[in-house]
């Protein structure tokens, strides 16, 4: 397969995690990333890693910020299209999680803005430069499904996303939208969430890039998945 036809896909959170660690493999295999990120450094830090395998444009920013949508669409653009948009980036809200009576609204507000409006902000965004049969990933939680204390800010959010992207599914027939629970992983949010606590044996990122990888190389048809229990093709 020659450069000019190796895919495209944008990666949001990709400084670091499970965002990172998805990147790294694809770009492993030659994919053209467009990375962000709202740390700079560890955005930069990240594309140097991953330009020694495949061409990689980091743009960093606050997905939530409607300028740095557009500048991802830009990069989209300048890069000639995208195959696949991966939705990672998000944000768990207050560390420890307070009840919902006593969740302070305006972070609410931020943690939707980012969790839910930015997924499909950036579709809007990047739309015109996506192939007519894109893959979307739009990454969840269990949070999302099941009713745990304290998780109400940030369950609420992924929920939402969830059904978000199931009515996507349905008004886009020619896509494959993937709403995809990772699993609990050893990252910087896990332990955020569980503040105090050894979260040493959650896996580490990368046992669940098996499986998102299979969404974006497999016929699998749209709809909601566990990464971990997707089965992967050996070859």
């Amino acid at each position: 397969m020659t450069n000019e036809k190796m895919p495209r896909a944008l990666i949001t959170g990709a400084s670091r995690g499970l965002g990172f660690a998805l990147a790294r493999e694809l770009a492993k295999k030659g994919w053209k990333l467009i990375i962000d990120g709202r740390g700079v450094d560890a955005l930069e830090t990240a594309r140097k890693e991953l330009s020694q395998y495949s061409q990689i444009t980091a743009v960093p920013g606050d997905v939530g910020d409607n300028q740095h949508r557009q500048a991802l669409a830009e990069a989209a653009r300048e890069l000639g299209g995208l195959d696949t948009v991966i939705n990672n980036a998000s944000i768990l809200g207050p560390s420890p999680q307070p009840e919902l009576l006593s969740y302070p609204l305006d972070i609410l507000e931020e943690v939707y803005r980012v969790n839910v409006i930015a997924p499909l902000a950036i579709l809007q965004a990047v739309q015109d430069y996506l192939r007519p049969d894109a893959r979307i990933i739009n990454l969840t939680s269990d949070a999302g499904l099941e009713a745990y204390p304290n998780w109400g800010g940030y369950g609420s959010s992924k929920a939402a996303l969830e059904h978000l992207s199931a009515i996507l599914a349905a008004e886009k027939p020619s896509w494959k939208v993937y709403w995809v629970d990772p699993g609990d992983m050893r990252t910087q949010m896990q332990q955020e969430a569980f503040p105090g606590q050894d979260i040493s044996d959650r896996p580490i990122p990368e046992a669940s890039v098996p499986g998102l990888v299979a969404l974006l190389e497999e016929d699998l048809p749209s709809g909601r998945y566990l990464a971990r229990k997707i089965k992967v093709e050996v070859a």
